[in-house]
Protein backbone atom coordinates (compact mmCIF):
# COMPACT_ATOMS: atom_id res chain seq x y z
CA UNK A 1 0.00 0.00 0.00
CA UNK A 2 1.26 3.45 -0.92
CA UNK A 3 -0.49 6.34 0.80
CA UNK A 4 0.35 9.85 -0.42
CA UNK A 5 -0.95 13.20 0.83
CA UNK A 6 1.32 16.03 -0.26
CA UNK A 7 1.29 19.79 -0.50
CA UNK A 8 4.11 21.90 -1.87
CA UNK A 9 4.67 25.15 -3.73
CA UNK A 10 7.19 25.77 -6.50
CA UNK A 11 8.02 29.34 -7.44
CA UNK A 12 10.91 30.76 -9.46
CA UNK A 13 9.80 34.35 -9.90
CA UNK A 14 8.08 33.61 -13.20
CA UNK A 15 6.10 30.50 -12.35
CA UNK A 16 4.05 29.78 -9.26
CA UNK A 17 2.71 26.24 -8.98
CA UNK A 18 0.85 24.63 -6.11
CA UNK A 19 0.65 20.87 -5.73
CA UNK A 20 -1.98 19.35 -3.46
CA UNK A 21 -2.45 15.65 -4.17
CA UNK A 22 -3.90 12.78 -2.22
CA UNK A 23 -4.21 9.14 -3.26
CA UNK A 24 -3.76 5.66 -1.84
CA UNK A 25 -3.59 2.30 -3.57
CA UNK A 26 -2.39 -1.25 -3.13
CA UNK A 27 -2.61 -2.35 -6.78
CA UNK A 28 0.50 -3.82 -8.45
CA UNK A 29 0.78 -1.06 -11.08
CA UNK A 30 -0.59 2.48 -10.68
CA UNK A 31 -0.27 5.40 -13.08
CA UNK A 32 -0.27 9.14 -12.54
CA UNK A 33 -1.74 10.36 -15.80
CA UNK A 34 -2.07 13.87 -17.14
CA UNK A 35 -0.51 16.59 -19.29
CA UNK A 36 3.02 17.91 -18.85
CA UNK A 37 3.20 20.48 -16.09
CA UNK A 38 0.32 19.04 -14.06
CA UNK A 39 2.48 18.02 -11.08
CA UNK A 40 3.20 14.35 -11.75
CA UNK A 41 7.00 14.63 -11.63
CA UNK A 42 6.89 16.79 -8.50
CA UNK A 43 4.86 14.06 -6.82
CA UNK A 44 7.37 11.35 -7.73
CA UNK A 45 10.31 13.47 -6.55
CA UNK A 46 8.59 14.16 -3.22
CA UNK A 47 7.82 10.45 -2.71
CA UNK A 48 11.47 9.58 -3.41
CA UNK A 49 12.74 12.26 -1.02
CA UNK A 50 14.34 14.34 -3.78
CA UNK A 51 12.00 17.24 -2.99
CA UNK A 52 10.77 18.42 0.41
CA UNK A 53 7.00 19.03 0.60
CA UNK A 54 5.44 21.77 2.69
CA UNK A 55 3.19 19.37 4.52
CA UNK A 56 1.57 15.97 4.30
CA UNK A 57 2.79 12.38 4.45
CA UNK A 58 4.11 9.46 2.40
CA UNK A 59 3.59 5.92 3.71
CA UNK A 60 4.73 2.71 2.09
CA UNK A 61 3.55 -0.67 3.35
CA UNK A 62 3.11 0.69 6.86
CA UNK A 63 6.44 2.56 6.92
CA UNK A 64 6.33 6.34 7.21
CA UNK A 65 8.78 7.90 4.77
CA UNK A 66 7.65 11.45 5.35
CA UNK A 67 5.27 13.07 7.83
CA UNK A 68 5.42 16.82 8.35
CA UNK A 69 3.34 16.71 11.53
CA UNK A 70 5.56 14.05 13.14
CA UNK A 71 8.81 15.59 11.86
CA UNK A 72 9.75 12.47 9.87
CA UNK A 73 11.67 12.82 6.61
CA UNK A 74 13.77 9.78 5.70
CA UNK A 75 16.76 10.33 3.45
CA UNK A 76 16.35 8.90 -0.08
CA UNK A 77 18.57 5.82 0.47
CA UNK A 78 16.56 4.86 3.57
CA UNK A 79 13.26 4.94 1.67
CA UNK A 80 14.00 1.76 -0.31
CA UNK A 81 12.63 3.21 -3.52
CA UNK A 82 13.83 2.35 -7.01
CA UNK A 83 13.66 5.38 -9.32
CA UNK A 84 13.75 5.16 -13.12
CA UNK A 85 14.40 8.66 -14.46
CA UNK A 86 12.94 9.80 -17.77
CA UNK A 87 16.37 10.14 -19.39
CA UNK A 88 17.66 7.12 -17.37
CA UNK A 89 20.44 9.26 -15.79
CA UNK A 90 23.16 6.73 -16.55
CA UNK A 91 26.74 7.78 -15.86
CA UNK A 92 28.50 8.01 -19.24
CA UNK A 93 31.97 7.36 -17.81
CA UNK A 94 30.92 4.16 -16.02
CA UNK A 95 30.48 0.69 -17.47
CA UNK A 96 27.12 -1.06 -17.49
CA UNK A 97 28.26 -3.14 -14.49
CA UNK A 98 29.31 -0.06 -12.51
CA UNK A 99 26.11 1.81 -13.39
CA UNK A 100 23.99 -1.03 -12.03
CA UNK A 101 26.19 -1.31 -8.94
CA UNK A 102 26.28 2.43 -8.25
CA UNK A 103 23.57 2.49 -5.57
CA UNK A 104 25.24 -0.34 -3.66
CA UNK A 105 28.35 1.66 -2.83
CA UNK A 106 28.93 4.75 -0.72
CA UNK A 107 31.69 6.87 0.73
CA UNK A 108 31.76 4.53 3.72
CA UNK A 109 31.60 1.37 1.60
CA UNK A 110 33.34 2.10 -1.72
CA UNK A 111 33.84 -1.55 -2.68
CA UNK A 112 31.20 -4.15 -3.48
CA UNK A 113 30.98 -7.20 -1.29
CA UNK A 114 30.61 -10.70 -2.73
CA UNK A 115 26.83 -10.70 -2.23
CA UNK A 116 26.45 -7.36 -3.99
CA UNK A 117 28.60 -8.46 -6.91
CA UNK A 118 26.49 -11.58 -7.25
CA UNK A 119 23.31 -9.50 -7.24
CA UNK A 120 24.62 -7.19 -9.96
CA UNK A 121 25.63 -10.18 -12.09
CA UNK A 122 22.21 -11.75 -11.54
CA UNK A 123 20.49 -8.54 -12.65
CA UNK A 124 22.70 -8.24 -15.72
CA UNK A 125 21.91 -11.82 -16.70
CA UNK A 126 18.20 -11.34 -16.03
CA UNK A 127 18.05 -8.30 -18.29
CA UNK A 128 20.16 -9.84 -21.05
CA UNK A 129 23.04 -7.45 -20.35
CA UNK A 130 25.76 -9.86 -19.21
CA UNK A 131 27.63 -9.56 -22.50
CA UNK A 132 27.59 -5.77 -22.23
CA UNK A 133 28.88 -5.47 -18.66
CA UNK A 134 32.04 -3.62 -19.74
CA UNK A 135 30.28 -1.36 -22.28
CA UNK A 136 29.59 2.34 -21.80
CA UNK A 137 26.04 3.76 -22.12
CA UNK A 138 26.94 5.62 -25.33
CA UNK A 139 27.32 2.28 -27.11
CA UNK A 140 23.88 0.98 -26.09
CA UNK A 141 20.52 1.28 -27.80
CA UNK A 142 17.64 3.10 -26.15
CA UNK A 143 16.08 -0.16 -25.05
CA UNK A 144 19.38 -1.40 -23.61
CA UNK A 145 19.86 1.84 -21.68
CA UNK A 146 16.39 1.44 -20.20
CA UNK A 147 17.24 -2.10 -19.10
CA UNK A 148 20.42 -0.87 -17.42
CA UNK A 149 18.45 1.83 -15.59
CA UNK A 150 15.84 -0.72 -14.49
CA UNK A 151 18.54 -3.09 -13.27
CA UNK A 152 20.13 -0.26 -11.28
CA UNK A 153 16.74 0.65 -9.76
CA UNK A 154 16.25 -2.96 -8.66
CA UNK A 155 19.77 -3.41 -7.28
CA UNK A 156 18.91 -1.84 -3.94
CA UNK A 157 15.99 -4.28 -3.43
CA UNK A 158 13.34 -1.56 -3.37
CA UNK A 159 9.80 -1.84 -2.00
CA UNK A 160 8.38 0.14 -4.92
CA UNK A 161 9.49 1.28 -8.38
CA UNK A 162 8.90 4.89 -9.41
CA UNK A 163 8.90 5.29 -13.19
CA UNK A 164 9.17 8.78 -14.67
CA UNK A 165 7.85 8.67 -18.26
CA UNK A 166 9.70 5.39 -18.88
CA UNK A 167 9.07 5.34 -22.64
CA UNK A 168 9.40 9.03 -23.51
CA UNK A 169 13.05 8.70 -24.56
CA UNK A 170 12.40 5.69 -26.81
CA UNK A 171 11.79 5.41 -30.51
CA UNK A 172 8.01 4.95 -30.98
CA UNK A 173 8.70 1.63 -32.74
CA UNK A 174 10.20 0.27 -29.51
CA UNK A 175 7.54 1.41 -27.07
CA UNK A 176 5.15 -1.52 -27.47
CA UNK A 177 7.92 -4.06 -26.97
CA UNK A 178 9.34 -2.23 -23.95
CA UNK A 179 5.90 -1.84 -22.35
CA UNK A 180 5.50 -5.60 -22.45
CA UNK A 181 9.01 -6.10 -21.10
CA UNK A 182 8.51 -3.64 -18.26
CA UNK A 183 5.26 -5.34 -17.27
CA UNK A 184 7.03 -8.70 -17.24
CA UNK A 185 9.93 -7.30 -15.17
CA UNK A 186 7.51 -5.96 -12.58
CA UNK A 187 5.67 -9.28 -12.33
CA UNK A 188 8.90 -11.29 -12.21
CA UNK A 189 10.34 -9.26 -9.34
CA UNK A 190 6.98 -8.85 -7.57
CA UNK A 191 7.53 -5.15 -6.91
CA UNK A 192 4.66 -2.63 -7.13
CA UNK A 193 5.18 0.24 -9.56
CA UNK A 194 4.02 3.85 -9.73
CA UNK A 195 4.43 5.33 -13.22
CA UNK A 196 3.88 8.86 -14.49
CA UNK A 197 2.89 9.38 -18.10
CA UNK A 198 0.88 11.54 -20.47
CA UNK A 199 0.49 8.68 -22.96
CA UNK A 200 -2.87 6.90 -22.79
CA UNK A 201 -1.33 3.75 -24.30
CA UNK A 202 1.07 3.43 -21.34
CA UNK A 203 -1.86 3.48 -18.95
CA UNK A 204 -4.06 1.07 -20.90
CA UNK A 205 -1.25 -1.44 -21.46
CA UNK A 206 0.25 -1.44 -17.96
CA UNK A 207 -1.83 0.13 -15.22
CA UNK A 208 -4.38 -1.36 -12.85
CA UNK A 209 -5.50 2.06 -11.67
CA UNK A 210 -4.88 5.61 -12.91
CA UNK A 211 -4.95 8.85 -10.96
CA UNK A 212 -5.72 11.66 -13.37
CA UNK A 213 -3.89 14.95 -12.73
CA UNK A 214 -4.98 18.46 -13.62
CA UNK A 215 -3.22 21.62 -12.42
CA UNK A 216 -1.61 20.05 -9.39
CA UNK A 217 -4.63 18.03 -8.25
CA UNK A 218 -5.82 14.46 -8.60
CA UNK A 219 -9.21 14.99 -10.20
CA UNK A 220 -10.20 11.42 -10.94
CA UNK A 221 -9.35 7.83 -10.02
CA UNK A 222 -9.92 5.23 -12.73
CA UNK A 223 -10.06 1.48 -12.22
CA UNK A 224 -8.68 0.05 -15.46
CA UNK A 225 -10.31 -3.30 -14.72
CA UNK A 226 -13.78 -1.85 -14.16
CA UNK A 227 -16.69 -3.57 -15.84
CA UNK A 228 -19.06 -2.30 -18.47
CA UNK A 229 -21.29 -0.57 -15.93
CA UNK A 230 -18.44 1.79 -15.03
CA UNK A 231 -17.59 2.70 -18.60
CA UNK A 232 -20.91 2.90 -20.42
CA UNK A 233 -21.76 6.41 -19.20
CA UNK A 234 -18.48 8.01 -20.31
CA UNK A 235 -18.54 11.25 -22.24
CA UNK A 236 -17.22 10.77 -25.77
CA UNK A 237 -14.24 13.14 -25.67
CA UNK A 238 -11.95 11.13 -27.92
CA UNK A 239 -12.96 9.28 -31.07
CA UNK A 240 -12.32 5.52 -30.96
CA UNK A 241 -9.44 4.22 -33.00
CA UNK A 242 -10.03 1.66 -35.74
CA UNK A 243 -9.97 -1.99 -34.62
CA UNK A 244 -10.26 -1.10 -30.93
CA UNK A 245 -12.51 -3.08 -28.65
CA UNK A 246 -15.41 -1.15 -27.09
CA UNK A 247 -13.90 -1.45 -23.60
CA UNK A 248 -10.49 -0.21 -24.75
CA UNK A 249 -12.12 2.73 -26.50
CA UNK A 250 -14.13 3.64 -23.41
CA UNK A 251 -11.04 3.45 -21.21
CA UNK A 252 -9.33 5.85 -23.59
CA UNK A 253 -12.32 8.21 -23.32
CA UNK A 254 -12.29 8.03 -19.52
CA UNK A 255 -8.58 8.82 -19.31
CA UNK A 256 -9.07 11.79 -21.60
CA UNK A 257 -12.04 13.11 -19.64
Amino acid sequence: MIDVDLQLTVSDGQRHFELAVRFATDVPFAALYGPSGSGKSLTLQAIAGLLRPTRGHVRLDGRTLYDSAAGIALAPPARRIGFLFQDYALFPHLSVFDNVAFGLTSAWRPRLGAADKARVQELLAGFGLAGMAASRPAHLSGGQRQRVALARALACEPQVLLLDEPFAALNPMLRGELRRELGEVRRRWGIPALMITHDIEDVIELADVAFVYDQGRVVREIDLHAGESRTLALQDLLPPRPAETPLRSRLRQLLAG
